[in-house]
């Protein structure tokens, strides 16, 4: 093999893995989109209270550093800062979410009341009773909860699908077999 053999290939596997990266960084932010642009757990708690009017506060724990009760430390904002910091779960995808639920339900992850959000900042852990009123929402509820998360934390994933009009057959290339490489195909990719 020659020298100018031994730089083609490596010019060439070096502008391999350069194309491998900016592909999985485009794939990272594609699939982010708020990578560097995060929404934090009190501003999405805010949100999803808004959004949905059955969601219970359970904002009545104590404060232990001003004794005073802590009506910004809800239910929803202890949930998120769970799933995000404790549990170090993506905040677009609703398995994600799902895991969580099922956290509190108790079928997936132990959580630890020593790592539960509150219990350092309240005067009880609030882990218990969260896990009551969690555990009392329907499936629908709780679909419903995942659903208004995925739109405040993803919200290019709600995009329109424009409807197919009906009578309109659509033609694909189905019948057709696939073209397979021939043997000795790879060769072509080196000069």
């Amino acid at each position: 093999m020659t020298i100018a053999r031994i730089k083609k290939i490596v010019v060439a596997f070096s502008l391999g893995w350069i194309l491998a990266v900016v592909a999985n960084l485009g794939i990272a932010f594609h699939f982010f989109p708020a990578l560097g642009q995060s929404i934090r757990p009190e501003t999405a708690a805010a949100q999803l209270y808004q959004k949905l009017d059955f969601l219970p506060l359970e904002n009545q724990y104590q404060s232990q550093i001003s004794g005073e009760i802590a009506t910004d430390n809800t239910l929803m904002l202890r949930f998120l800062r769970y799933h995000e910091y404790v549990k170090s779960r993506p905040s677009g995808y609703r398995f994600d979410w799902q895991l969580t639920f099922a956290d509190y339900f108790g079928v997936n992850e132990p959580i630890k009341a020593d790592r539960y959000p509150g219990h350092r900042n309240l005067v009880a852990n609030p882990l218990e009773q969260d896990r009551e009123v969690i555990t009392t929402l329907s499936r629908d509820r709780r679909n419903q909860i995942i659903a208004a998360l995925i739109e405040i934390y993803n919200p290019q994933s709600q995009q329109s699908v424009e409807p197919v009009e009906s009578g309109v057959e659509t033609q694909t290339n189905n019948d057709r077999a696939p073209v397979l490489p021939r043997a000795g195909s790879a060769d072509l990719l080196w000069p």
